[in-house]
């Protein structure tokens, strides 16, 4: 199983949250989507944790970062298309991070499963409890 970890699982790793580092531990191979490293990397930057900014690039030596394909833009578009028509937006970032995982089979773990519970197909998994 290959687990795509969501914006806010790598904060609670940068703040070394025990369930969610179990978790981590445990899983045999995790990716990071790559609207996920620009959201954690730009609000390091922004608030010069130095310290932090370190220990995300570990986290980035450990897991894969993953690229979005051509696949992954059409299913965010279908996906913003859904959502749009019954009246549900989404951010962006979220809709990318779902489509990220969809086109490459990924199970997404989230603690925010409430901004993907309606996303048909998407694995998701909640490593905060």
């Amino acid at each position: 199983m290959t687990y795509a970890l969501d914006t806010n699982t790598l904060s609670f790793l940068l703040r070394t949250n025990a369930t969610v580092f179990e978790h981590f531990e445990n899983a045999q191979r995790c990716v990071i989507p790559p609207v996920a490293y620009y959201e954690i990397k730009r609000g390091l930057l922004a608030v010069n944790a130095t310290a932090k900014l370190k220990l995300f690039y570990k986290l980035c030596e450990i897991c894969e970062i993953g690229e979005m394909s051509a696949r992954a833009w059409d299913i965010a578009a279908e996906i913003y298309v859904e959502r749009r028509k019954i009246g549900k937006t989404v951010e962006d970032a979220d809709i990318f991070i779902a489509a990220f995982c969809l086109a490459n089979g990924y199970s997404l773990v989230t603690g925010n499963t409430r901004h993907f519970e309606e996303m048909e197909g998407l694995a998701i998994e909640d490593w905060t409890k």
